[in-house]
């Protein structure tokens, strides 16, 4: 029997929406009507030829959570996904713990790679180290919230230093590994609770859900729980019928992506998620 479906809504961070006004009333907006999630994305600084506008209003993706948390009360805040080699991980895991407190414990933590040469290079990363970094950041952030002491990696050192509070959700945030690629499904399935998944179809999310399935048994054995499965499906205004072939391959969360990141663009996904989606699971 396949679960509920949980229905997120991304992008208050970019375009239109990243006014204070607009991101308050929308979160609250959403909030209402039964949203599970409110997600952003994390890009600091890119080039004129990215693939996203690097001319469009972009806020920085934990700022613009803890502004999100102030103003609502139930709604989780996502981010998908950091760019972890370009965070300092020893401030990173504070300003995570930060949100959570503040949030009252509503926090997923996504992380990845990164994947633009040029903004990774301004945070003097090279693209030979964005995964081991990445794989130590992911480190020193574990033992931070676990109140470890030491640490004596690549790129981090740690002796004697501890951090307080503690995240409100135990152990800790929730870590929602992102990438389609070997290496990110094996980290997923080492050290991740959930997966993100961009642009896939129901037969994609399938088949990258699979191949998870197989690594988490060979890491953690037959008796591992599974991964909480998040997916943008390529056209945010899905079916019913949609949802139903992304829930029976293994999908927990759809996180719908307006085309354009303008107050009607966004209006439009959300209107549609509350007739066709919400209203008829009985609003979550």
């Amino acid at each position: 029997m396949t679960r509920p479906m949980k229905y997120a809504l991304y992008a208050l961070h970019r375009g239109e929406n990243a006014q204070p006004r607009r991101l308050a009333d929308t979160a609250r907006r959403v909030e209402g009507l039964g949203f599970e999630s409110l997600w952003v994305g994390d890009h600091i600084a890119l080039p004129d030829d990215a693939p996203d506008s690097a001319t469009e209003p972009r806020l920085e993706a934990l700022t613009t959570l803890t502004y999100l948390a102030a103003v609502t009360d139930r709604i989780r805040l996502g981010v998908g996904v950091l760019v972890l080699p370009q965070r300092q991980p020893v401030l990173l895991a504070k300003q995570l713990t930060s949100l959570d407190v503040l949030s009252g414990g509503r926090l997923d933590v996504g992380i990845g790679v990164g994947h633009v040469e040029a903004e990774l290079a301004a945070f003097g990363v090279g693209m030979a180290d964005r995964a081991a970094m990445t794989d130590e950041h992911i480190d020193v952030l574990l033992k931070l919230w676990r109140h470890d002491r030491d640490h004596d990696g690549r790129f981090v050192t740690l002796h004697g230093v501890v951090q307080h509070p503690g995240p409100v959700q135990r152990p800790r945030p929730p870590l929602v590994v992102g990438g389609h690629a070997a290496a990110a499904i094996e980290r997923a399935a080492a050290v991740g609770d959930g997966w993100f998944g961009w642009e896939l179809t129901p037969d994609q999310a399938g088949e990258t859900i699979a191949r998870l399935d197989r690594a988490r048994r060979r890491l953690r054995g037959a008796d591992a729980t599974r991964l909480q499965i998040t997916i943008t499906p390529p056209d945010p205004i899905v079916t019913p019928d949609d949802v139903r072939r992304y829930a029976e391959a293994g999908v927990d969360r759809l996180v719908l992506v307006p085309g354009s990141m303008t107050v009607r663009g966004t209006d439009a996904v959300i209107d549609h998620a509350a007739t066709h989606l919400l209203d008829a699971a009985g609003r979550g």
